[in-house]
């Protein structure tokens, strides 16, 4: 405690004696650990404490996850709700199927992987513990790839995905795309061998298409789409909202993106995607063509935010799903709370939002059943959760 309050220390664990030489910052090598904690282990990367991807590393298993836990039941808390919430669902090393890389830049050379904690720098890696073996192996690819796109002022981006087919490589913020430039990344990529190269949401190559499986369903998402970050993850929501909504006939899924819920509740009741971007409910609908054996699925292009589902239009559902970006869903949840809709399965990326809607919810009668964290970033403090709730 200092003459100011209290001050935050990235790195230190709870009960730690530590020694800061600067003011408290991002970075590990301004802090002595004097005292460590029995909770303290080894990370797991040689980049820990640089890089500004991974937070807690350094925790164990048993500390990381009651804290993980404990953001979700903090959140609820905030916002009025007192709730049973489950243990965290967790996430293996070596799980996540897309990250999102920078290249910039430094003299004659080159540096890709992820930003410093609140900094524009770039940390260049060479390992990655929480990204799947397919992505870490072509590092020295992404490189070379980076050097062929990069602009001379600004970073490049590449998002980077492993599908059942291969690599899909989404570069954005590259230089003027020329005849050169394009047959020199094409042909590097052909020798790496990747599914998809794309350039600001134009494909410049397609050896094969990019599959994500949504559940025994196949989905070539579009260029850049959203998608969940690890497959287990996003198996373990899809099994909870799918338990919770059983035997619905009729079911509407808010913020769709390309059918994570969607296709896998089509399986068993007819459903009504709605989503803002036209090429992922173009994804969805294609993978429907393609199947057998699902109920009808419908899809509706509609900016939630801004007109989100009226609760007249809501009645004709027996169940609602929703997945919106961090901002959340108020607009949705206002028109839930009018509605007759009997069950709601709520998706979160951001527990402070959740709350928020939650409340709007449960203000107007809806019982919260169900809460259940689960861990898809792994090593740091943010958190999905599903929120079931019902009449």
């Amino acid at each position: 405690m200092g003459p100011e309050g209290p001050a935050y220390v990235p790195f230190s664990l709870p009960g730690e004696t530590v020694e800061v030489w600067s003011a408290p910052s991002r970075d590990a090598s301004q802090m002595t650990v004097l005292a460590p904690s029995a909770e303290r282990c080894p990370p797991a990367c040689p980049h820990f404490g640089e890089c500004g991807g991974c937070e807690l590393q350094h925790a164990s298993d048993d500390l990381y996850r009651t804290f993980k836990r404990g953001l979700v039941v903090s959140a609820l808390q905030r916002a009025g709700i007192e709730a049973d919430v489950d243990a965290l669902v967790p996430c293996a090393p070596s799980s996540r199927r897309r990250v999102t890389l920078t290249a910039v830049r430094a003299g004659s050379r080159i540096l890709l992987g992820y930003h410093a904690a609140r900094s524009n720098r770039v940390v260049a890696i060479e390992a990655c513990p929480i990204a799947v073996p397919a992505i870490v192996e072509a590092l020295p690819f992404l490189r070379d790839l980076a050097a062929v796109f990069i602009d001379r002022k600004r970073p490049l981006k590449l998002l980077v995905t492993a599908t059942t087919a291969g690599l899909d490589v989404a570069l954005s913020d590259a230089a003027r795309l020329t005849e050169a430039n394009r047959q020199k990344g094409v042909s590097l990529a052909l020798k790496e061998g990747i599914a998809r190269l794309s350039l600001a949401g134009e494909t410049l190559l397609k050896t094969r298409p990019p599959l994500v499986d949504f559940g025994g369903l196949a989905v070539e998402p579009p260029p850049g789409a959203f998608l969940q970050a690890v497959a287990t993850a996003e198996a373990a929501m899809a099994e909870r909202v799918a338990a919770h909504i059983d035997g619905a006939k009729r079911v509407a899924d808010l913020f769709s993106g390309c059918g994570t819920f969607s296709l896998r509740l089509a399986r068993s009741a007819a459903v009504h995607a709605v989503e803002a971007e036209p090429l992922a409910l173009a994804a969805q609908d294609q993978a429907h063509r393609g199947a057998s054996g699902l109920k009808p699925l419908t899809t509706e292009r509609r900016d939630l935010f801004r007109r989100p589902l009226p609760a007249k239009e809501l009645k004709r559902f027996d169940a609602v799903v929703f997945d919106p970006p961090r901002a959340g869903a108020e607009g949705v949840a206002r028109e839930l709370a009018a509605s007759s809709v009997g069950r709601v399965a709520a998706v979160s990326c951001n527990p402070v939002t959740l709350g928020r809607d939650l409340k709007i919810l449960m203000d107007s009668g809806y019982r919260l059943t169900a809460v259940t964290p689960i861990d898809q970033f792994l090593w740091s403090h943010h958190v999905e959760a599903v929120a079931l709730l019902k009449r």
